[in-house]
């Protein structure tokens, strides 16, 4: 009996642990709805489309061996841009030791300029696979874009791909298109965990860099790590893109999900350096941020845009029903995505 005693004290031990140091603040008193609600639309057909099509990509990938899942996922991903006719040109280049490329349109002003931190869960994505966004920021918004290919895991830890993006921030503050100069205009967007690590470099931004940003863009971004807003569970059944990758991760009890995280990251989920809902939210430039109300990552966005306000710094929160996670890749075909890109375009303009 005497190990069985043991036993349920370790449990219990590693159960408190996770509830009281990984779990983070209790944030439910940030899950009032917020914002903007844009309506839906008629055109189920659209949206039915790129459902489809995701099932028919990643659906066959989630058959396979799970040991070639993780590079099959990587691959498709980066061709979800493949022969598409995009309105920018895409060229390589070293942001102080970063691999990124330049994304340019003929609207594209080089003195004002934009961070792109591509989204992929941390684990897949590159500039290549979000060229549909990226080129649609540099002509519809008039920006010259930098698209970062940050560290990815689990070939490398968590915070090295958070260097990464604080290393080209700084690059391109001395640095634009056309050679060596600062920027009238400074931006950071990204999408998903590229979202998360957007809203990490505004923070970053304000007290480590020489110069704060100036707007930040984050589409459907997680924001909390230890994986505490409601949508996580509540929308696994309507999210088309991310419900079926993670439904199996409803079935795992919450502190053992905060262990792996802790274990995979080799940092507390709760850190706001991963996950930005936890940190110091004052004297933030104005942020935009989008969700789906279907997406799983819903209350993710709510709740950082309720606590930003709450601490006096300018952020806004629009949503979409029914449309899968960061839509905005589906421009132009998709109604929604076109409502999307205008708002964004609405919202850097006014920054100046």
């Amino acid at each position: 009996m005497t190990w069985l005693w043991f036993l349920a004290v370790v449990i219990a031990v590693v159960w408190l642990i996770g509830r009281l140091h990984l779990s983070g603040a209790d944030l439910r008193q940030y899950d009032a709805p917020a914002g903007e609600q844009f309506p839906g639309t008629d055109f189920s057909d659209e949206r039915d489309h790129v459902e489809a099509s995701l099932k028919v990509g990643s659906g066959a990938i989630r058959e396979q061996p799970r040991r070639e899942q993780l590079k099959l996922l990587r691959e498709y991903l980066d061709n979800m841009s493949t022969g598409l006719d995009l309105p920018a040109t895409f060229t390589p280049v070293d942001a102080g030791g970063v691999p990124a490329e330049w994304v340019i349109a003929p609207e594209s002003d080089p003195d004002r300029r934009l961070l792109y931190i591509h989204g992929g869960g941390f684990v897949m994505g590159s500039p290549r696979s979000h060229r549909n966004i990226t080129a649609h920021f540099a002509k519809l918004c008039g920006v010259s874009v930098l698209s970062v290919d940050y560290r990815l895991m689990p070939e490398h830890p968590r915070l090295a791909g958070v260097e990464d993006c604080q290393l080209a921030y700084q690059w391109l503050l001395e640095n634009g298109p056309e050679g060596s100069c600062a920027p009238s205009l400074i931006l950071v967007a990204g999408d998903s965990a590229g979202g998360n690590l957007s809203l990490m470099i505004s923070a970053w931004s304000r007290d480590h860099a020489s110069r704060k940003v100036d707007g930040v863009v984050a589409l459907s971004p997680v924001t909390d790590l230890t994986l505490g807003s409601p949508s996580m569970k509540d929308n696994i059944e309507t999210d088309a893109m991310l419900g079926p990758m993670f439904a199996g991760l409803a079935k795992i009890p919450r502190p053992l999900l905060l262990w792996m995280s802790w274990f995979q990251g080799r940092t507390t989920p709760a850190n706001p350096v991963i996950s930005p809902v936890f940190g110091d939210l004052s004297n933030l430039p104005p942020t935009l941020v989008h969700a789906s109300e279907s997406e799983m990552l819903r209350d993710d966005g709510r709740r950082y845009v309720n606590r930003t306000v709450s601490q006096g710094s300018p952020a806004r929160l629009q949503t979409w029903p029914a449309v899968v996670h960061v839509w905005h890749m589906f421009y132009p075909d998709l109604t929604e995505a076109r409502e999307a890109w205008e708002e964004i375009r609405k919202f850097i303009a006014e920054l100046g």
